[in-house]
């Protein structure tokens, strides 16, 4: 098996002088070819080897996205040390505990990122790292990847179980957990995306963290790997989105509902040509309909539809575009080398079609555990290497597959379980509703009752009452939430999913 060190020298085998990169963080954007990267790997492998970073060791990156996340993830790949991407988001205490638990020798960080704060709270601790700076003053990044040693570098003692990046969980309930994803993980990651809709001449744009999965995974890997292009971008900018589509004929662009309901809110939607797409990828929370029937119209673009997590892929489920309207609401059928099967929450036994369980998964891209917490490991791995996601989900007859909602999101009310995601559904099915998330809060007569945070598309003027009212009319009495408040602005996470903790904070 090839590591993950060896996918760029085995690239520059077949397509040295193709196009790999536009990094559009900078100005002008910079262009990188197969050959360059590898050399800028390789560079900066050698300069860590030199710092005493051996196999097993970890480099941490707190940084917007940009080319220095793959520099960093193909030279750790090449040295057998492990990549620790950071939430630069996060407060700096917070990510102070993460470096505790993960312990990095090394970490790059972006002044972007928190202009100084992070690095002037970490050179206060006695157990901080090495702070390499990539930009501003005392910057000795763009030296080390320009005119350092570009030897080639390999370790000889990797094997396919070596953990080849740490990445945190959401942590949507508390600190995250690291999970340790292995090379053989992300290499049957990349197996089940080739064997779904991508080519070597793909122009894929990337909107999502690279220090989340589906920003580093989804298709970013992948596509390298087959020869085609990345344009990544530093943050999700929706005017800027669109320009960059039509301005780069972007053939693959992978958003979450949120996203694609911003880019239709953009003052420039009406005037963008959207030609290039074969198709956009939704994940993270169901597509509405209306949207797909929208972008369809519109710009003549289809959906397909996807479903992973941090521990396992992230690439597991696929909806097809021709099935995207047709089985709406529906991850898909797993991907090709994952095993999937719905469990009775208190039997444990296997349901049958269309009745609800928690989604049990298999397969050779799960994680090997979380880092250094074996408690929470094996809480959630089977000994038969079913992974639990956690997720209430149903299959129907034809194996489509369905979630219905985070175990830990579903809420009782009266006696009767309420899942925020059919009631979300409904609300995305109002035309005045442009983002909407529901939640269950304390009631001292029902135990728990729904509340609904909503925000409206432009020009709308609808009130609470009326959401209330409509919601009435198309839900059982028990699921209409009691309360709904309309939001100028939905919290939303780096990966552009509305973050319900924040919402719980508003009514705790």
């Amino acid at each position: 098996m090839m590591y993950i060190g060896d996918y760029l020298d085995r690239r520059c085998v077949y397509t040295p002088d193709g196009e790999a990169m536009i990094d559009l963080g900078n100005e002008p954007p910079t262009r990188f070819t197969f050959q360059e990267m590898n050399i800028r790997a390789n560079r900066l492998a050698n300069w860590l080897k030199s710092q005493g970073i051996q196999k097993g060791d970890r480099v941490g990156m707190i940084a917007l996205d940009g080319m220095h996340f793959y520099d960093a993830f193909f030279a750790c790949g090449k040295l057998g040390a492990i990549l620790v991407p950071f939430n630069w988001r996060l407060h700096p205490k917070e990510i102070h505990e993460l470096i505790q638990k993960t312990t990095p020798k090394i970490i790059f960080y972006s002044t972007e990122a928190e202009p100084e704060t992070i690095a002037n709270y970490l050179s206060e601790k006695k157990d901080s790292p090495s702070l390499i700076p990539l930009t501003g003053s005392g910057n000795s990044y763009e030296h080390i990847i320009t005119q350092g040693n570009e030897k080639p570098v390999t370790c000889e003692s990797l094997t396919e179980n070596d953990t080849a990046v740490l990445l945190f969980t959401g942590g949507t309930t508390g600190l995250p957990k690291a999970a340790k994803i292995s090379h053989k993980q992300v290499m049957w990651n990349t197996m089940n995306n080739l064997l779904a809709d991508i080519l070597g001449t793909d122009k894929y744009l990337n909107v999502f963290p690279l220090f989340h999965a589906g920003g580093l995974f989804a298709f970013t890997i992948p596509m390298l790997i087959l020869g085609g292009t990345i344009v990544q971008t530093k943050s999700f900018d929706p005017e800027q989105i669109l320009h960059i589509i039509e301005e780069e004929n972007i053939s693959i662009f992978a958003g979450v509902p949120t996203m694609f309901q911003m880019l239709i809110n953009a003052d420039n939607w009406a005037s963008s040509d959207l030609s290039s797409l074969r198709y956009c990828m939704s994940g993270g929370a169901p597509m509405p309909v209306p949207l797909m029937q929208q972008y369809n119209q519109e710009k003549g673009v289809v959906f397909r539809q996807g479903f992973g997590l941090t521990e396992f892929g992230p690439s597991v489920f696929s909806l097809s575009v021709k099935d995207s309207e047709q089985k709406a609401g529906s991850i898909g059928k797993p991907n090709f080398f994952v095993d999937a099967k719905i469990e009775n929450i208190e039997t444990k036994e296997q349901v049958l079609s269309n009745e609800t369980g928690e989604l049990l998964l298999r397969g050779p891209s799960v994680m090997s555990g979380y880092f250094e917490n074996p408690s929470a490991t094996e809480a959630v791995l089977e000994d038969d290497g079913y992974f639990h996601t956690g997720d209430l989900a149903y299959k129907d007859e034809e194996g489509y597959f369905f979630i219905v909602e985070r175990l830990k999101d579903m809420f009782i009310s009266g006696g009767e379980n309420v899942f925020p995601a059919e009631i979300e559904k409904v609300l995305y099915a109002h035309e005045s509703v442009a983002m909407c998330s529901v939640i269950g809060v304390n009631d001292e007569k029902w135990g728990d009752v729904g509340k609904a945070f909503i925000t409206l598309k432009p020009g709308k003027q609808d009130d609470e009452n009326d959401i209330l009212q409509y919601l009435k009319d198309n839900l059982a009495k028990y699921k209409v939430p009691k309360s709904v408040e309309i939001l100028e602005e939905m919290p939303i996470s780096g990966a552009g999913k509305i973050l319900k903790t924040e919402l719980r904070k508003m009514v705790s």
